[in-house]
């Protein structure tokens, strides 16, 4: 029962230090096991990777966990890449009235509203100790995110003996180099877990535009322009009760104090706290079922576009986790345009050591994510 107060009252806390106006960036999964259940790790997450998604989970299992991790997500919405990858090929020197009309066809593609892109990705090193129930992890990562849209109308037009198409992208982005430390500490034999997580974060924000031109190829990583630098210092907290061997419950509050970096232009981006909560159930040992939801809805570097994901996972885990095997699904519950996106995974065990890999792909707008880690687990 004081668990269930305590988490009751950590939830009102962070709802109410939570602005309105919703200014946290989206909430990037991070590990091949998360991946691989739908992007879902609030509940679930024990190992070293629980500095990020919620530093509660330290304290939930004595282990000492050393991991690398690497990963990244791509959603092309509207089918932006395929119009781009036509545009690309387009003959220019082709003035006939077909090849004119492919080329109206491909700046209308471009000049969709919502045809935009969005990526994010991390990577970096985490490490996990107890102490009783104590447990302390630390990680020097990177966390990325970014987005494309398009800032001038892609327009088609013919001139002399060639057809011009022409248009620009803009691009942002922002990368959190990070080190944090964090400290977690289990109550009444793991019924209830409590964490922080500090973080001295060296913040590289983007602000650059590729040109669209037909027939040239269209460059967007090489176009983000010179990184503007800065520093802040981040809070996460997070809680984790489990009423009974079988379920948990997750909540994570990250950026509490809103860290602030410095934007190319001279302007200011501040990131507003992400709350997301999780539940994991336990049917039997080796099979787990989880979900994850955001209480936030965050931004994104796309202009009218929101994050706030719902996750959906599943794993089985045999032969005393020598394999496990994971599925899953996510939806951006706040756009419209993007369906849930179906994931895998498929995690080895061999003693100490651990491989896991994870992916997914949305067969209709052909987003597409992956992550892969390796770790030994003691």
């Amino acid at each position: 029962m004081f668990g269930f107060r305590s988490l009751r009252a950590a939830a009102i806390v962070i709802a109410l230090m939570s602005p309105v106006q919703a200014l946290a960036l989206e909430f990037v999964t991070v590990g091949p096991r998360a991946i691989g259940m739908g992007g879902a790790g609030v509940a679930i997450t024990t190992d070293s990777l629980a500095t990020y998604w919620n530093p509660a989970g330290l304290a939930m299992t004595q282990t000492v966990d050393v991991r690398i991790q690497g990963g990244g997500q791509v959603i092309d919405r509207l089918g932006i890449a395929d119009a781009i990858h036509d545009l690309e090929n387009l003959d220019r020197t082709d003035i006939s009235a077909a090849n004119q009309a492919k080329a109206q066809n491909i700046a209308d593609r471009i000049n969709r509203p919502g045809a935009t892109v969005s990526i994010n990705g991390s990577a970096g090193l985490y490490l996990k100790g107890h102490l009783g129930e104590h447990a302390l992890g630390f990680n020097v990562s990177d966390v990325a995110t970014g987005g494309g849209f398009v800032s001038t109308p892609a327009t088609s037009t013919l001139a002399g003996a060639q057809v011009n198409l022409t248009g620009e992208m803009a691009l942002r982005g922002l990368e959190a180099r990070q080190v944090a430390f964090s400290y977690a500490y289990a109550f009444s034999d793991k019924t209830f877990s409590i964490g922080v997580t500090g973080k001295f974060i060296q913040g590289a924000a983007y602000r650059g535009s590729t040109l669209l031109t037909g027939g040239t190829d269209v460059s967007i990583t090489d176009n983000f322009g010179k990184a503007t630098l800065s520093t802040a210092f981040g809070i996460d907290i997070g809680a984790i009760y489990r009423p009974s061997s079988w379920l948990r419950f997750g909540l994570v509050a990250k950026d509490l104090n809103q860290p602030t970096f410095d934007v190319p232009g001279g302007e200011e981006l501040k990131l507003g706290p992400q709350v997301r909560g999780g539940v994991a159930i336990n049917p039997y040992s080796s099979l787990t079922l989880t979900a994850d939801v955001d209480a936030t809805s965050n931004k994104t570097f796309v202009p009218g576009v929101k994050s706030q994901v719902l996750s959906l996972g599943v794993e089985q885990t045999i032969f005393s986790e020598f394999m496990s095997f994971r599925l899953g699904a996510f939806k951006n519950m706040k756009d419209a345009g993007t369906p849930f996106t179906p994931t895998a995974g498929l995690g080895f065990r061999l003693y100490a050591f651990r491989l896991d890999v994870g992916g997914g792909y949305d067969f209709r707008e052909e987003g597409a994510l992956v992550s892969g880690s390796a770790s030994l687990t003691f």
